[in-house]
């Protein structure tokens, strides 16, 4: 079995929390940063600006986990942000891509993120990975079909590659869910726009331990839906969060052309309906520890004061 794991993007919020649960299963794990570091992991540099990497990394590794990607929820979608969103993703896939060409290596399993953002909004109609991708018009989508495409150049190579359409992650350490409960938790929460928005979410432990069951097992090749399979609309997700946090729903909806003023393109996160089914992965054999959202939850703010 592959023992050493290099990760792009590790210090965020699912990378972190995967090298932790690697180390715990036996795996020696190294990461590839703009910033190494000299704490728990190993790390490697890489400079997406000047297109460099260091050798090191990838004669390193046996399997790599690609992650590293700038945040789509953070400030406006200005020109110049939408351009680092696509770069951040595409530069490191191309530079890993163009080093895994290379004949001294190891390497035998890529694993790389995309996200559900690839369907656009599709109402309450179900999607699988058979589903076409939305528009190029669709900025979310035309970044998680760019970052594909780049991925599928490692495929090429003879490299086990599996792309994981990962959907909102659930964690109160960052992402979607402290931004989410932020009004809730002061009484203000409200489901947004319609209310009818589906969102496909799924634990940071399910996701992690998918990832790893990725890495382990060979029958893993090609796209995966990293979603929870049970789907469900704001409305309903923004009523089982104040359940769980013992907080009224006390304001009406939050209009989308409110939301839109105020985020701008960047709305399209909360906005977009995507009711995404988990059924392959499923197939595959993995085991949620998490398949409903109030588990989750309750799971997650557990340790919180209230």
């Amino acid at each position: 079995m592959s023992r050493k794991v290099l990760i792009t993007g590790g210090t965020g919020l699912i990378g972190s929390r995967l090298a932790d649960m690697l180390i715990d299963a036996g795996y020696e794990v190294a990461l590839l940063s703009r910033q190494p570091s000299t704490g728990r992991y190993r790390s490697f540099r890489w400079d997406l600006n000047k297109g460099t990497l260091d050798e090191a990394a990838v004669r390193y590794a046996d399997c790599i986990i690609n992650l590293a990607g700038s945040s789509v929820s953070e400030g406006k979608w200005t020109d110049e942000r939408k351009r680092d969103i696509m770069a951040s993703r595409l530069g490191g896939t191309n530079l890993l891509a163009q080093e895994l060409a290379k004949a001294d290596h190891h390497v035998t399993a890529f694993i790389s993120a995309s996200a559900i953002g690839i369907y656009g909004d599709m109402d309450d109609r179900l999607v699988n990975e058979e589903t076409a991708p939305a528009p190029a018009d669709d900025f979310l989508a035309d970044v998680a079909h760019q970052w594909e495409l780049a991925a599928q150049q490692i495929e090429q190579l003879g490299i086990r590659t599996v792309i994981t359409r990962i959907g909102i992650v659930l964690s109160t350490e960052g992402g979607a869910l402290p931004q989410i409960a932020r009004p809730t938790k002061l009484g203000a929460g409200a489901p947004l726009g319609s209310g009818k928005q589906y969102m496909s979410w799924i634990h940071r432990d399910d996701l992690c331990r998918l990832l790893i069951q990725m890495l382990e097992e060979p029958q893993w090749h090609g796209v995966y839906n990293a979603v929870a399979p049970n789907p469900i609309t704001n409305k309903e997700f923004t009523e089982t969060l104040a359940e769980v946090l013992h907080r009224p729903l006390v304001l009406p909806k939050v209009p989308a052309f409110g939301l839109k003023l105020m985020m701008g393109e960047m709305s399209e996160i909360v906005l977009a309906s995507q009711r995404v089914s988990a059924e392959k992965v499923l197939r595959q054999g993995f085991t949620f520890e998490y398949p409903h959202l109030k588990p989750a939850l309750e799971a997650l703010y557990k340790e919180e004061p209230e």
